[in-house]
């Protein structure tokens, strides 16, 4: 078997320093609510408003890193991004060493990361099609992807055992990471140059959410994305509460659980670009939307079944299904941007369909410690992450109608192709 065709130094260079990154930011996303249960002996709601400040950023940044990020240096603003969030994780373990650590405390912490990660993403999304031509978008994405599975395949496992060995300590390896992927941008050609724009900055960010809502494909990628981001953040959120406070598992066996679960999420990455070059971009995203979400309910056989391999299976088929919704969704909105306004085009999506993701993250968090008392901590949780789930599902309805309008849009272009051709 051959190996992938490279797509350039200069995208080599991204995507390596992306994928270290992301394997430091599993080992957070699992360490903290570790950490908040087990050391600061955190509530349901604490977990959920500490999770709902991952978020926070969205809303309140979104619209405006699209007009500031189309006038930045692209690339120095990615790097600066990585240095504020390797200091705000780095902050973590060294309050805790202080015994000043509390929930306050963390919450600050996380959402510094959330804001710089809210101005990231935005060159992020502008980076790769900087960096590889319109040709190969499908493949750089389908890599990145498979960078993010990867991470969720080594990240919990590393995270669990860098815990049991460091404690708060294993913080510091996603600092590390933040460090790496800085150097990798600092070592890049430049790109993405300034373009600024003319009118007010209010005036730029009216116009990112009418191009959103103007355009039909980018209208039902919107409502599907938020309807996913209303009930998927719950089931996200309560799941350690649900797997340490509800089944009892350690924390080692959760990792591992979680680890193999991933596999399936790289399988997806790999499978997407062959699915939906039979099936169509819009429609393989349709389907693993509903798909993503119905297998969810797999998690409510534990403890009829034993938990670590419940778990395990059905996030397995849980992150393969998010993977081909990653690698279908970026391109499909990619294709309806014009390079002049991508910077505004994408924070307004950002704000909108992350915007739910807070609010779902703290009804999560609050409606398990509602109905504990009547429920108990492992029915509480089970009928809360159903709930999220099915209402996740929801997604599907707008999303099927994605493909029609793509091959409409591709009928409408081709005479005009064959036109400039002759």
């Amino acid at each position: 078997m051959r190996p992938p065709k490279s797509l350039g130094r200069e995208f080599n260079l991204f995507w390596g320093g992306q994928t270290v990154s992301l394997v430091g930011d599993r080992i957070t996303v699992f360490v903290v609510p570790t950490l908040m249960i087990f050391a600061l002996h955190a509530s349901p709601f604490e977990v959920g408003v500490v999770a709902m400040a991952q978020y926070l950023g969205i809303p309140l940044l979104g619209p405006v890193a699209g007009v500031l990020v189309d006038r930045w240096d692209k690339r120095l603003t990615l790097l600066t991004c990585d240095v504020v969030r390797l200091a705000a994780v780095a902050a973590i373990p060294v309050a805790y060493w202080c015994g000043v650590l509390s929930t306050p405390l963390l919450f600050v912490c996380v959402a510094l990361v959330s804001g710089a990660t809210i101005f990231f993403n935005v060159g992020y999304l502008v980076a790769v099609p900087a960096t590889v031509p319109e040709d190969r978008l499908v493949r750089a994405y389908s890599r990145l992807e498979g960078s993010s599975t990867v991470s969720e395949v080594a990240g919990p496992s590393i995270a669990a055992g860098l815990y049991h060995a460091l404690g708060v300590a294993a913080l510091l390896v996603d600092a590390a990471s933040y460090l790496i992927s800085a150097a990798c941008f600092r070592h890049m050609r430049p790109w993405g140059n300034r373009t600024p724009q003319q009118g007010a900055v209010w005036s730029r960010l009216a116009l990112g959410f009418r191009l959103n809502w103007a355009d039909p494909v980018l209208r039902r990628v919107v409502a599907a994305a938020v309807i996913l981001n209303s009930g998927g953040p719950v089931f996200v959120t309560v799941l350690p509460v649900l797997a340490y406070q509800g089944l009892g598992v350690s924390v080692g066996v959760f990792g591992a659980a979680m680890s193999a679960a991933a596999v399936g999420a790289v399988l997806g990455a790999l499978a997407a670009p062959r699915i939906s070059d039979r099936l169509g971009l819009g429609r393989t995203m349709a389907w693993a939307l509903l798909l993503h979400c119905l297998v969810g309910l797999g998690v409510l056989a534990a403890p009829t079944l034993p938990a670590a391999p419940v778990i395990g299976v059905t996030f397995a088929f849980y992150g393969f299904f998010m993977s081909c919704i990653n690698v279908c969704g970026a391109p499909i909105r990619q294709s309806r941007m014009t390079a002049d306004n991508q910077g505004v085009t994408h924070a307004a999506f950002r704000t909108v369909t992350w915007g739910v993701i807070p609010l779902a993250a703290l009804v999560g968090g609050l409606a398990v410690t509602l109905l504990t008392g009547e429920l108990g901590v492992l029915g509480a949780a089970k009928a809360v992450m159903a709930g999220g789930t099915l209402l996740a599902a929801f997604s599907f309805l707008p999303a099927s109608g994605i493909q029609r309008l793509l091959d409409r849009a591709r009928r409408q272009e081709e005479p005009m192709l064959s036109g400039s051709a002759s």
